[in-house]
């Protein structure tokens, strides 16, 4: 059942965040900058609401390495996830390839800056990711129920961010599934190994910043009204 969500929650995530750019592309800038950032933030929102409840809706083989390392995912679990986030991910995109006909670039993250320029924007977007995803995720303190809006937020300010630049990817499945039906693995290495990076110090980092419980009572009593001090 959890790699089942797995697949169909990526399959969602990367037929709308590629179909977007595709569709950009075809009709003379139909959608725009905003437009791809909102299929990709909102498909990121729907799926968590309708999903995360199964199989935590990671749809991002660095998102699973992340929660894995910092052990709040067990290592069991991962090969069968990324299995599972790359079959939907390839799934989707020659559906994508299928349906729009011809396709021009696939949607594909190609970056149109230096490799270096763009291995620093999917780092740091990934990282912004990782540590609002981490938040939500793992500390009962942030916003539980509005973490499907919280992330899909994220995921939108990071395409309007990087999107011109590295093309916003933040998920090596992103980039992988359109990169094999478009034939096209230019600078494919940054979209691997950068999204990684920047996911594991993403997660480290909120989890070193995170207040622990005995931590969370002392500044409770330290801010409570004084009527209510003894």
């Amino acid at each position: 059942m959890q790699l089942g969500a797995e697949f169909v929650g990526t399959f969602i995530l990367i037929f709308a965040a590629t179909a977007g750019p595709i569709v950009n592309q075809k009709y003379n800038g139909a959608e725009t900058l905003i437009g791809n950032a909102a299929c990709a933030g909102l498909a990121v929102m729907i799926v968590i609401l309708s999903t995360g409840h199964i199989s935590g809706a990671h749809l991002n083989p660095s998102l699973t390495l992340a929660f894995a390392a910092l052990r709040h995912f067990p290592w069991a679990h991962v090969p069968g996830y990324i299995l599972a986030q790359v079959s939907g991910s390839i799934c989707a995109s020659f559906l994508l390839k299928a349906v729009f006909h011809p396709f021009m670039s696939g949607g594909v993250t190609v970056p149109s800056t230096s490799l270096g320029q763009a291995f620093v924007l999917e780092f740091v977007i990934t990282f912004n990711l990782l540590f609002v995803v981490t938040a939500v995720a793992t500390d009962t303190r942030a916003v539980g129920e509005l973490a499907g809006i919280a992330v899909g937020a994220t995921v939108m300010l990071n395409i309007l961010i990087a999107g011109p630049a590295s093309g916003g990817s933040m998920n090596p499945v992103r980039t992988l599934g359109p990169a094999v039906a478009a034939g096209n693995y230019k600078a494919l290495w940054v979209f691997l190994v950068a999204p990684t990076l920047g996911a594991l110090a993403g997660a480290a980092t909120y989890t070193a910043v995170k207040l622990r419980d005995d931590e969370v009572d002392a500044l409770q009593r330290e801010v409570r009204p004084v009527s209510f001090r003894r």
